[in-house]
């Protein structure tokens, strides 16, 4: 379950809370009555396993004696007269 934090708008006092997903968000302080707002934070975010780091996506690099082979363009598609309709 995750553990959500809370700060008082009026005593400023602060807390962390384990609550369920589908439990109410707590809206009245325990301390004095006032009114609860969450505390949003930044998370820490960990990419791990293949396809996160800049060698994973790139093909082997040719060796320098052998020239890179060359890409022909697409050919344009061919122009189609267009004509008015009456």
């Amino acid at each position: 379950m995750p553990t959500y934090s809370y700060r008082c708008t009026e005593c400023d006092s602060a807390f962390d809370i384990v609550q369920a997903f589908t439990d109410d968000t707590l809206t009245v302080c325990p301390t004095c009555g006032g009114k609860l707002r969450k505390v949003f934070s930044p998370v820490g975010v960990t990419f791990s396993g293949s396809g996160f780091y800049r060698t994973d996506s790139r093909a082997t690099p040719a060796s320098s004696d052998s020239p890179a082979p060359k890409k022909e363009a697409p050919a344009a598609p061919a122009a189609t007269p267009s004509t008015p309709s009456s």
